[in-house]
């Protein structure tokens, strides 16, 4: 099993919270005010698990607001000043596929590996995606209810229980979310469309190459021998061996 420290919330001056330092937090206080999933995500945002790392308070009003655009993913404000609700039996376009495949594998995989903040960094592209629909589709929206689960259990309850007793198909028997299996990703819907490689001459970054995932060696020599901030580190010598790590690096090295 992996053994991990977790780190200290230290207090916003950045020193050990105490009481003789008058930097203690209370997360009574907090809870009263914003609500017990927004400390929830607010303490897993901020940063890896294991490093100390100091509160901000105007940091959790950030998480409060993703929270309540999150919120407006479900429910928009109609002109009588209440709420409807938004969520329909609608298609996805392929850009929503993507994004929903993409926020599957970021949060499970970060979710397992205990990368919390960056699997949060991940949900909130997909809100920022779907906050321009004027209807957004059931199916992402019922993904996105599980995924936030583990960081907001009272929203994503709330959601879960929304999209089974409002709208088109309701549902005198609302399935318990704790029961729902994970969702999987598409392999296929995550692949990155370029990725950058990074070229060497003798270890000394002289270039960048933006190419489709997989592309050979020999491809990547040859548009790399192109570049004139490449080539000209190359004229004049012989190369000796290139080492290519996938999708990463290519490194001339030379001599003469």
């Amino acid at each position: 099993k992996r053994l991990v420290h977790q780190g200290m919330i230290l207090g916003e001056d950045g020193e050990k919270m105490s009481k003789s330092r008058g930097n203690v937090i209370n997360p009574d206080d907090v809870v009263k005010e914003y609500g017990a999933d927004a400390l929830r995500i607010y303490e897993m945002f901020l940063g890896p698990l294991e490093k100390d790392k100091p509160w901000s308070t105007k940091a959790i009003e950030g998480v409060f607001r993703f929270l309540s655009r999150a919120y407006r993913l479900y429910f928009t404000e109609n002109k009588e000043g209440g709420d409807q609700f938004k969520v329909a039996d609608i298609a996805m376009t392929a850009e929503d596929e993507k994004i929903l495949h993409q926020t599957i594998k970021k949060v499970t995989e970060d979710i397992e590996a205990l990368r919390f903040n960056t699997g949060i960094s991940q949900m909130m592209v997909f809100v920022n995606h779907f906050t321009a629909h004027a209807q957004t589709p059931k199916a992402a929206m019922k993904v996105f209810a599980q995924l936030i689960a583990p960081y907001a259990p009272h929203f994503a309850e709330e959601m879960w229980e929304a999209l089974h007793t409002i709208g088109e198909h309701k549902m005198d028997h609302i399935p318990s979310l704790s029961y729902e299996p994970w969702p999987t990703f598409n392999p296929e819907l995550v692949k990155a469309e370029f990725v950058t490689v990074a070229v060497q001459v003798l270890g000394k970054l002289r270039g960048t190459l933006e190419v489709e995932p997989g592309s050979t060696q020999g491809a990547l020599e040859e548009a790399a021998k192109k570049l004139e901030s490449v080539a000209k580190f190359l004229e004049g010598k012989e190369i000796v061996k290139v080492i290519y790590v996938q999708n990463k690096i290519l490194n001339f090295v030379t001599k003469g």
